[in-house]
């Protein structure tokens, strides 16, 4: 079964639209918040499908960067090469080689290049907020963590 994505709000709602009939519905998701965030729905039509809540504060562009990061803090962690796998205004996602041996609280800089029509350059401070394997959850730390290079490259 097929499973549909659904952004939530600022205000925990969200409208669900029937793959089959296409009608909206919009409902209230804030018991779901710290808890499941995949429902299976029965539209009033008799369809039944899958919906994961999505309550990112900020969206999430779809990347392949390749990059540079040196860690920061702690010492003693060399940086090398990364690739950035998505990116948002509060911070991105990106693999690196299995053995990088960052933790989560690593402060890292980073450096990559949007693939804009600019080629913008992009050196941004972040924290290090999970690890998975090769996959790093990071989270901007500046204290203006939104650039008008990185507003734009999010539009659509």
């Amino acid at each position: 079964m097929e499973i549909f994505t659904a952004f939530v709000n600022a205000d925990n709602s969200t409208t669900l639209v029937c793959p089959a009939c296409s009608t909206p519905k919009n409902i209230s998701v804030a018991s779901f918040k710290n808890k499941c965030h995949f429902l299976k729905v029965r539209c009033q039509c008799g369809n039944i499908f899958r919906v994961h809540l999505d309550f990112r504060q900020h969206y999430r562009r779809p990347t392949e960067l390749p990059g540079i990061y040196v860690c920061l803090k702690p010492a003693g962690i060399r940086g090398g090469r990364m690739t950035v796998n998505d990116i948002s205004l509060g911070g991105i996602a990106m693999t690196a080689p299995e053995n990088h041996g960052l933790i989560t609280g690593c402060q890292l800089s980073l450096s990559f290049t949007l693939d804009d029509r600019r080629k913008t350059q992009i050196q941004k401070k972040v924290i290090v907020r999970s690890v998975s394997g090769d996959f790093i959850g990071c989270q901007f730390i500046e204290k203006q963590a939104y650039e008008k290079e990185i507003g734009f490259y999010l539009k659509i």
